[in-house]
């Protein structure tokens, strides 16, 4: 049964990275514990640079892997052995990494060389051997594009699927990526109907201009350019180079319909550099990813004063070396993934989840598979159920640069549907500063909405019992926290988040006025899922009720339970005070006693016990010195608080001491989903809370 998988490609710059991040994200999704291996990594060119695809897959999944355990030799360490006539001590080598590796994971998988410095068949024949001494199954890579160079990109393809058979390599599946999607690809025709199945089940990626340009930081750092303007805004893709020597005029029609320019022109060309600027702002045209200035020349002393005080968000770089030479330069520099570009890695996976059957990849690798639930793959299967029924989320503080940022990623990876509110023009200027790739998203103005009237109506009329008049249910309208729930309320949007600029209590309370709570329901409360080094809790009542009595401290065990298999999480119950079992007295512990009682009377097939110390929930150890006997002790998932004081200083003490991610408050109880968020929320806590409110709302 295969624990492993090793992916080659068939040439140079075929798309490797990208398939080794959606394949990776494929195991994790499945299996505790993946590790990552590259038995050989490009020499480095600076001292202490890092290898970019184990940068990029080590940092993105938290793999706890030391980056030196990640490879065996750099290409040039290997080519020397090679030539020496040390393969075989070369081999011993990465064996001996591997198996490393193997011995505390569940899976590795493995990445093959670059083909950057030795011929491609040398390299070629090097990744067949590495793979058949690790007996690894072959995920094949290779480029799929029908233009310029797509006759050689076929025929490195197919020789590539043949020399892997011949030489006794097995070719799991291969997927090709970059093909135009308007016309049938000859490459994969052909090799899907290969009598003998060589190439293994064959995947089709479609070209992506996003994944195949630098970005202007990548020039930059190549480079060793001197950044004047725009250093917040190096994540723009530069998909056109355009070398500017001619009159404005000539200049302008070259880049009039080229998307995402980078134009390169001497330094003292200020007609160039405030025509690129207009460009850029322009729109009537595709757009300027930034500009290089070259010989070391800068705008003179005025052009610089009117620059300075146009805050500019076009990116421009200052080089000492003429235009020729940068202009080679930079047609030298080819696209990759870092690990820091969110953007790229959010469309690649996309593109890998959309374009390849992964659960069909798994079921031929035929990897064991573990019912713990780690982190990873909690989030991973958050988002295949958010993405297999998507749901519309309104965020309203759409002009939280947090906000927005999650949202891009969001809608990148096609999760969900987004409605911000706010001021129009704002929202889309900080999209622009940002450089961000939203350019459908919804964007409402409350005061503005077609709906603003109906939403007065509707929370007059709920809320004039209460006093509200119709000109306070008018001011309260143009509140974004009420008018999202409203668009909650009225089945405008699935389900709503908030928070990041917001208290709990402006988040909630809308929610508590008017959406009120599910029937059989008593009280409003919450959960945080604490994703662990190597599992995941779910902590209750961490957020909402400061101290509830025994009968909604039971409702609230039940509620969690139920929050938590419904995640995934098989539910354990503990019942948490200073005192586990019969050894305890007092009325706090009283109170908790009481309550695992009135909660196993609401769910007699649940799991739970209390009152119960938290070493004795979580610990096998202490669980079979304080409470032996227990169904819970030393296996509780859930862990259930007395009190608003003990959840809230726990959940932040572990959060904080054992670097655990907090996903939440999630909010339970209510009849639809609306969520809060930390003010000193991240944009993965975002995006985490996004999906986990998505997924209530398909069970509403």
């Amino acid at each position: 049964m295969s624990k492993n998988l090793y992916i080659c490609a068939s040439e140079p710059r075929s798309g490797k990275s990208a398939v080794a991040l959606g394949m990776m994200e494929a195991l994790l999704k499945n299996i505790p514990k993946v590790g990552f291996f590259r038995p050989i990594i490009s020499t480095p060119r600076t001292a202490g640079q890092q290898d970019n695809d184990l940068e990029l897959i080590r940092s993105y999944f938290h793999l706890d892997q030391a980056y030196a355990a990640m490879y065996a030799y750099t290409l040039e360490e290997a080519a020397e052995l090679i030539t020496r006539g040390r393969k075989t001590e070369l081999m011993e080598g990465i064996l001996a990494k591997y198996s490393q590796i193997e011995e505390t994971h569940g899976f590795v998988l493995c990445e093959g060389t670059d083909f950057d410095t030795l011929s491609a068949s040398v390299e070629f024949d090097l990744n067949a051997d590495i793979a058949i001494n690790l007996n690894c199954p072959i995920l094949m890579v290779a480029n799929g594009s029908d233009t310029e160079d797509g006759e050689a990109h076929y025929r490195n393809a197919v020789m590539a699927v043949d020399d892997f058979s011949a030489m006794g390599c097995h070719i799991l599946a291969t997927i090709v990526v970059g093909v135009n999607e308007g016309a049938p690809n000859r490459l994969v025709q052909r090799l899907s109907q290969e009598s003998n199945n060589k190439a293994g089940i064959v995947f089709a990626i479609p070209y992506e201009p996003f994944l195949s340009g630098p970005t202007v930081k990548e020039v930059a750092d190549i480079l060793h350019a001197r950044v004047l303007y725009g250093e917040d805004h190096l994540d723009r893709i530069v998909l056109h180079k355009t070398v500017a020597a001619m009159q404005i005029g000539n200049f302008l029609m070259r880049i009039h319909h080229r998307e995402s320019a980078l134009i390169i022109t001497p330094g003292d060309r200020s007609d160039i550099v405030l025509g690129a600027l207009a460009a850029a702002s322009s729109q009537s045209f595709a757009g300027v990813a930034g500009l290089v200035l070259t010989g070391g020349l800068l705008p003179d002393k005025a052009m610089r004063a009117l620059l300075d005080g146009l805050k500019l968000t076009v990116p421009v770089l200052s080089v000492s070396k003429n235009t020729f030479e940068t202009t080679c330069k930079i047609n030298e520099i080819h696209s990759r993934i870092s690990a820091h570009d969110t953007r790229k890695i959010s469309t690649a996976l996309n593109l890998f989840q959309t374009h390849v059957d992964a659960d069909g990849l798994l079921d031929r690798i035929s990897a064991e598979r573990s019912a713990i639930m780690t982190p990873q793959m909690f989030e991973f299967r958050m988002l295949q159920r958010a993405r297999a029924n998507k749901r519309h989320i309104v965020l309203p503080e759409g002009s939280d640069e947090r906000i927005l940022r999650a949202a891009e990623i969001l809608l990148k990876r096609e999760v969900v549907d987004i409605t911000l509110l706010g001021d129009p023009d704002q929202i889309q200027e900080t999209i622009t500063k940002l450089a961000l790739d939203i350019p459908d998203i919804a964007i409402i103005a409350p005061e503005q909405s077609e709906w603003y009237d109906d939403f007065v109506d509707t929370y007059h009329e709920l809320r004039k019992a209460k006093g509200i008049t119709r000109e306070g249910a008018r001011d309260f309208m143009t509140d974004v926290s009420f008018f999202g729930t409203m668009m909650v309320y009225k089945d405008k949007a699935d389900g709503m988040v908030s928070g990041a600029a917001h208290t709990t209590m402006h988040t909630i309370r809308p929610a508590l006025q008017f959406v009120k709570t599910k029937p059989g329901f008593s009280i409003i409360s919450s959960v945080f899922f604490m994703c662990l080094e190597d599992h995941v809790l779910v902590y209750g009542d961490c957020a909402v009720n400061p101290n509830p009595t025994a009968s909604e401290l039971a409702e609230i065990a039940v509620t969690s339970a139920a929050t938590a298999k419904a995640f995934g999480v098989d539910p354990y119950v503990a019942m948490l005070s200073y005192s586990t079992g019969a050894s305890g007295k007092g009325e706090d512990v009283d109170k908790v006693r009481e309550a695992t009682r009135l909660a196993r009377e609401r769910a007699p097939q649940l799991p739970i016990d209390g009152p119960m110390q938290y070493d004795a929930a979580v610990d096998p150890e202490v669980a079979r010195t304080k409470a032996a006997s227990s169904p819970v002790a030393g296996r509780a998932t859930v862990l259930i608080f007395p009190d608003l004081n003990t959840g809230n200083n726990t959940y932040k003490a572990v959060q904080r001491s054992a670097n655990a991610v907090a996903i939440g408050p999630i909010m339970q109880g209510m009849r639809k989903p609306v969520n809060d968020l930390s003010r000193g929320c991240t944009i993965t806590d975002i995006v985490n809370t996004v999906i986990i409110t998505a997924i209530q709302a398909q069970t509403e």
